[in-house]
């Protein structure tokens, strides 16, 4: 299940720069690093999630919304503890192993097409390739990508619900184009979130961890629909 919560209208320009002029370079630097590392064993924990949910995908399927709900739970009691040391960690792992879980039935699905496994290694390492061109890109531009919050959040409420219609609409073609959608809307969230890491718009490493999480995780199931798809079978 691809998670959109966001919380991208608090970081203006303003605040972000009034953030950096109270941090020196240093601890600008020793953020990044954090918000990157936090990043790296978020993407172990929902590695471990999956492929521990693929030895139940069926059952895991079987109460796929109950996990959903407990996922965003999770997510939302992450940000409410987000500066209390030991839980906030905690809630992060706990947070990317369910939507590994969540993932499975997807996943699963994915695999058991032909070439399925090659479908899903071609989809890990697109994503891995966009996010770090993207990212070096938003690091090194001259270009402000802060003032696309705004549209980015709008343009996800809107993704968010072509894709609840589409659950019951259950149209193949409808899903081809939110996926195709939702590729580009994450691309440019990468750049955003990026840019806004390191100009110091968030308060603590895992805000940014979790920002950069959420946009590999949706592009990573975007591409990976794309793919399947793309692929000539249903």
């Amino acid at each position: 299940m691809a998670m959109y919560n966001r919380r991208y209208l608090q970081n203006g320009s303003a605040q972000t720069y009034a953030h950096t002029e109270t941090r020196t370079q240093a601890q600008i630097s020793t953020f990044i690093k954090q918000t990157y590392q936090l990043f790296a064993a978020s993407l172990l924990a929902a590695s471990a999630g999956a492929y521990v949910g693929l030895g139940m995908a069926h059952t895991i399927a079987s109460f796929f919304w109950p996990l959903v709900i407990l996922e965003f739970a999770t997510l939302f009691g992450l940000y409410a503890a987000k500066k209390k040391a030991g839980l906030n960690m905690a809630l992060l792992f706990a947070f990317t192993f369910l939507s590994g879980l969540t993932l499975t039935p997807l996943l699963s699905a994915v695999l058991g097409l032909p070439g399925g496994a090659g479908i899903v290694a071609n989809a890990f390492a697109l994503t891995t390739i966009a996010f770090g061109g993207l990212s070096v890109f938003a690091m090194n531009t001259k270009r402000e990508f802060g003032a696309m919050g705004k549209m980015l959040f709008i343009a996800l409420i809107i993704l968010i619900a072509g894709s609840l219609i589409n659950i019951f609409l259950g149209s193949p073609v409808f899903q081809l184009a939110i996926a195709g959608i939702g590729a580009f809307i994450f691309s440019a969230f990468i750049l955003y979130d990026t840019q806004n890491i390191i100009r110091g718009a968030y308060e603590t490493p895992i805000e940014g961890a979790i920002a950069l999480y959420l946009d590999f995780l949706n592009l990573f199931v975007s591409l990976l629909q794309l793919l399947a798809a793309l692929s000539g079978r249903d």
